[in-house]
């Protein structure tokens, strides 16, 4: 009896020892399935957020990317102004004569080439009451050179004084210079009026048909090679002046940024005060024109000014907008892609300063950013599928 119940006694405790078993094996089993569940959920989070495209589709898009790594960027100020003709590249010619003025060419205008000593303009004094200058100084000159001729042989004879002689000697000379300065540019027509140098028509100031006293101006010729960059900073900005000697700008008719390091630019002068009538300080800049810039329009200028070290900027053209918030695209692998929000600081209209949202080593979507943009939206560009 006693045997039967020692049996009894150790069944029940291996009956318990394997239920706890059980219980621990399914709970662990449990935990398991947990965590690879949690697990799943994430890689499912991260997946969402990664744009799909092809590689086949960044190569018809053209996508480029840039490494991220912390370089210099200059401090800009962002100002406006005006581009000048160059000192002495250009010259405005007056008229020579009385009378009346007609265009040596009929097309002539703003804008139209001219040679060196090309003619301008003809004036003519024929109908004018006071009659025709230059057949009075011909007139003169012929007068004159009788006189003097007479005067040499009346000076041999001793019958005039020394005195008398370079008197006339005198009237004689500056009648034949007065006659030779209107003749060299005497026709038919009248008097020519011509270029000082090759260039173009900047200025016309005078109609066809129209009066002109000597003196008055006529036409500003320009050469165009040279060209000044006036921008107006603000007085806010007074202490960082001294530090600015290089600045990028554009043109209000071209979306193209001109680097005046790239045209031999070079700094002339920054003010030391305002003019007075505004609160802005003067900076002016020359430089080459080697493009399409036309003197006397206006600009956005972006002044640069100290070196900030170890900092990022990306190209302009990596960023997008939405809602007033600022985006770029970051290659993750070959064919993925993620948004990342940034924030932006300052701009030398080429690159921008990041603030945040970027570190060493990201690859920024540069060319190609608004195709990458749109492969975010299915509808607009399938998935595997380029338009």
């Amino acid at each position: 009896m006693r045997t039967i119940i020692i049996l009894i006694l150790i069944a029940i405790a291996l009956t318990l020892a394997g239920c706890h078993q059980y219980k621990s094996d399914e709970h662990n089993e449990h935990n398991e399935l947990n965590d690879h569940n949690n697990h799943q959920h994430i890689d499912d989070n991260s997946a969402e957020n990664l744009i799909y495209f092809s590689i086949e589709q960044a190569d018809a898009a053209g996508v480029s990317v840039e490494t991220i790594s912390q370089d210099t960027f200059r401090q800009v100020i962002k100002t406006s102004g005006q581009v000048l003709s160059g000192q002495g590249d250009e010259a405005t010619i007056s008229a020579t004569a009385n009378g009346i003025v007609s265009f040596s060419k009929s097309n002539i205008a703003s804008g139209t080439a001219v040679k060196s000593g090309e003619s301008i303009v003809t004036i003519s004094s024929n109908s004018l009451p006071e009659g025709d200058p230059i057949a009075k100084s011909k007139i003169a000159y012929e007068s004159a050179l009788k006189e003097f001729e007479r005067a040499s042989n009346l000076v041999k004879d001793q019958i005039i004084s020394e005195k008398e002689f370079e008197q006339t000697r005198l009237t004689y000379e500056t009648a034949k210079m007065n006659y030779e300065a209107q003749a060299s540019n005497y026709s038919t027509r009248g008097v020519r009026v011509t270029a000082s140098f090759s260039g173009y028509v900047k200025n016309l100031f005078v109609n066809q048909g129209g009066y002109v006293s000597v003196g008055q101006p006529i036409a500003t010729i320009s050469q165009n090679r040279k060209l000044q960059l006036r921008a107006e900073v603000s007085e806010m900005h007074f202490g960082n002046i001294s530090s600015i000697n290089d600045a990028n700008f554009k043109m209000a008719y071209d979306d193209r940024l001109y680097k005046l390091s790239e045209l031999n630019g070079r700094l002339v002068s920054h003010g030391k005060a305002s003019d007075g009538e505004s609160l802005f300080v003067p900076i002016t800049f020359e430089f080459d024109n080697k493009g399409n810039i036309i003197s006397g329009s206006f600009a956005e200028i972006f002044l640069l000014s100290t070196p900030q070290l170890d900092v990022i900027s990306v190209p302009l053209s990596a960023i997008t907008e939405e809602q007033g918030l600022f985006f770029v695209y970051i290659k993750i692998d070959d064919e993925h892609y993620e948004k990342q929000e940034v924030t932006l600081g300052e701009t030398d209209g080429e690159r921008v300063l990041i603030l945040s949202g970027l570190k060493n080593g990201d690859n920024v979507v540069t060319k190609g950013v608004y195709q990458v943009k749109l492969a975010a939206t299915p509808s607009v560009i399938p998935e595997g599928h380029v338009h």
